[in-house]
């Protein structure tokens, strides 16, 4: 009966650990606990979140710095979630590229063309 319990015990320890982290609820000793994050990230995820939760990963990816593309990869594949939502590989919307911002003046493109 121990070891039925032992093992029990064992099994639900294990599935726990693989639970994910939600980003809203989460302390800021749970977001220690996944590989990726440390004191100095916890603290602003913590600090950001103070502002209002987490609405998706975009949001989240503007509000923290230092989280981009690869770490949100990365962050959600150790379990960290928004709104109990994963990564989709989605960058920010609000972000415009560099060259998209720049216009081309109709005189450098008559330049450009060959006649």
């Amino acid at each position: 009966m121990f070891k039925k319990i032992l093992a029990a015990t064992a099994m639900l320890f294990a599935v726990a650990s693989w639970a994910a982290v939600d980003v809203n609820r989460a302390t800021e000793a749970e977001l220690d606990s996944l590989k990726g994050v440390g004191p100095a990230l916890s603290k602003r995820i913590i600090e950001a979140r103070k502002q209002g939760e987490f609405k998706d990963w975009a949001d989240f990816m503007s509000r923290v710095k230092g989280v981009k593309d690869k770490s949100a990869t990365k962050l959600s594949g150790e379990g960290l979630t928004v709104n109990g939502q994963p990564f989709s590989g989605q960058a920010p919307a609000n972000k415009v590229k560099e060259n998209d911002a720049k216009k081309v003046t109709p005189t450098a493109h008559k330049a450009q063309a060959k006649p």
